[in-house]
This record gives C-alpha cells, structure tokens and sequence, in this order.
C-alpha cells in the first residue's frame, strides 16, 4: 500500500480566543488539517497547527520524499521526510507539516489493519483518561463565571492560561488564583499557564519562584511556561525549589529540543504538541525518553479535533499518563466530528476504539469552516 496523495484543508472563520495581544479575528487561520491517500483509496487524517499557506510550502519540499512511500510505515517515513529536511527546516513549519502528516499515517495504517491506533502505539494501559479544561484568565468577576461553566460540564481539572496572569501586579495573580479555589472548591484540581512564551515575556527565575510559592498555597497541579521556552537552566533552577510541578514544551519541536529538559530533568512535565513536534511518531519516542527520567509527558491540545484523538491515542499506550488538554468552546474541537467527544459521568474522555484514530469528519462542518 504506497501513498498516492497528500491533500489541505485550512480551518478559519471560527476561531476561539487564542490569547495572543492584539484580540481575537475569527478569520485568523492557524489549523490545517492533512489528509494522506493510499493507492488502495484509504485516508488518514492529521493536523498541523500552522497555516496552510506554509503546510503548502512544505509539501513543495516534502513530496518527492513522500509520494509512493508506504503508507504502512508512519514512523519511518516519517523520520524519512525529517531526516531529509535537515538543510531546509529541523523544526518550525516544516516539522509541523510532518507532525500532521505522521498523524495521518498512523490513521490510514490503523484502518488498514481495523485495529486503534492506541494498540498499534504499543498497547493500551487505559480505556480512558483525565481531561483538563483549557480556559484563559480574565478579571476575577469572569473568570469565575467561565470557572462554573466548565464545572457544570463535568470537568474535574481546569487549566487557566495568559491574559493577566504575569502581567499587571503579584496582587492581581493572587486574587484570580484565590478566586479560582474559592469557585471551584476543592474537589476540582487547578493549573496554570504563565504564558512565558508570549512575545517579549519579561519574568525571570526570582518572579517564577515567588509566584510558584503562592500558587502551593492554593494547591495548584503544575505551574506551566514560567520563563522563556528555551530557558532550560532557568527551568531547573525553578524545578529545584518549586512546591508544584513544573511544566513546559508546547514550542518545541523535534525530541532533540526536549532532550535537555529531560537530562537536566528542569521540569517535572513536558507538553509536546502532537501537530507540532512531530506528530504520534515522534511523540511516542519523547513519551519513554521522558518515562526513563522520572518526568511526565501531557500532550499540549491548543489546536483541533484530530489533535486531540492523536493524544487520547497517546495517552492511552503511555504506562503514566494522567492528564489530556482539552480546549473549551472551540469549534474545531467540538463541531467537526461526526460523534463527538463526551465526557463520562466521572469527569473522563474515553479512548476512541474504532479503527485508526476512531473518528470521522463532519464534512458539512468541516466545509464551512474550511478557508484558503
């Protein structure tokens, strides 16, 4: 079975707040989704967090190397198309081609085999895993109502990210974390998100030290984006006398660029996203180095429907896994899927069981939502 085609579809028009400075367009198009044909008329489907002018681009570069390559063998071709792009982009746009590209191999290889593609990662330690609301900060009176939504759903872990957190006075970071635990009780676990990979994020280690102090007061789970992605000593210094976890990653591309992380062991968690940092393939090879470390590996879901199959998929076939991100309200999660995904009556997101990623576009959604 070879590959015989490789087609785009760009995702706009319905953006959520994505909580960079400067607002929200709704036209802003930042998800493009891949669909990988065989010869003998099976699809994959993958994700690329990138625009699909610049998806496009890289498969300029990449097609030689992959049309007519089996469509059986995600990770080697995979490792294929990054290898032989090592003069024209080890990372960035180009490896976020390649991630939405291995994630729909790993799809069209699952259906060809009528098997899930968590079995074919290596088996599956769970049949459903944790997911955390992914919201953003705001002023403590609408933070608390977003609080409640999320809880009313059935969300037993939310994570708040960006806005104001970091960016006003210790005074305001303080009172929206007080608020969180006072809304959400107990009961519910809390994260947060800095947002250090924000343009120009001005904070060092002392400011992180401090605000993860105040964040154990309030029983946080992890501490996430602290500093600078690349900060890799900042991080460790962090980690050493940090009260709650330590996470970061969601930037980084390619296992090499988490490697120091993980033999510094500078985080207590790493957050590749799998429509960035090479997709399923890579991100099973990141999950055991990061296993061997003591270090917990959370896939970073900011982006799509199919990126969250990939990490349910992930979770699943992973010994340690506890947590999955799952972005609220956001039609390119929850409005393009035929059967969408619905948390159980405890708070969990079941693994998908169909074959390949399990799941199956919302063709009409997807056609309205698709823009060049």
């Amino acid at each position: 079975m070879k590959i015989a085609a490789v087609k785009t579809i760009p995702l706009g028009g319905a953006t959520h707040d994505h909580g960079w400075p400067g607002g929200t367009d709704p036209n802003v198009q930042y998800n493009t989704l891949i669909e990988v044909i065989s010869d003998e008329g099976i699809t994959g489907l993958g994700s690329c967090y990138t625009t699909r002018a610049l998806v496009e681009g890289a498969l300029q570069l990449l097609s030689p190397h992959l049309i007519g390559e089996a469509a059986d063998e995600p990770d080697r071709v995979s490792e294929k198309l990054r290898q032989s792009m090592f003069w024209l982009g080890r990372g960035g746009s180009v490896e976020h081609a390649i991630s939405g590209i291995d994630i729909a191999l790993w799809d069209l290889w699952g259906q060809a085999l009528g098997q899930p593609v968590s079995k074919l990662l290596g088996g599956n330690y769970r049949d459903r895993i944790k997911p955390y609301a992914s919201i953003l900060f705001d002023q403590p009176e609408q933070l608390r109502d977003a609080l409640l939504v999320q809880k009313e759903r059935g969300f037993r872990a939310i994570k708040m990210g960006w806005r104001p957190f970091g960016r006003v006075s210790r005074q305001l970071d303080e009172l929206l974390i007080r608020t969180a635990r006072e809304t959400v009780g107990e009961e519910v676990e809390l994260m947060v998100d800095a947002g250090g990979s924000e343009q120009f994020w001005p904070h060092s280690v002392s400011w992180a030290r401090e605000t993860a102090k105040m964040l154990g007061d309030y029983g946080i789970t992890w501490f996430e984006e602290a500093l600078k992605p690349d900060d890799v000593e900042g991080f460790a210094q962090l980690q050493a006398t940090s009260p709650v976890l330590i996470a970061t990653g969601e930037v980084l591309s390619r296992r090499q660029a988490f490697q120091p992380f993980l033999l510094k062991r500078a985080v207590d968690i790493i957050q590749p996203d799998l429509t960035k940092c090479g997709g399923l393939s890579e991100g099973r090879k990141l999950a055991w180095l990061a296993y061997d470390q003591g270090v917990l590996l959370v896939p970073h879901g900011w982006n799509t429907a199919i990126g969250v199959a990939a990490d349910l998929a992930l979770s699943a076939a992973m010994p340690v896994a506890r947590w999955v991100e799952y972005q609220t309200g956001v039609p390119y999660i929850e409005d393009i899927l035929e059967t969408p995904f619905k948390l159980d009556a405890d708070g969990m997101l079941p693994v998908p069981t169909g074959p390949g990623l399990g799941i199956k576009l919302n063709r009409d959604a997807v056609a309205r939502m698709g823009r060049a």
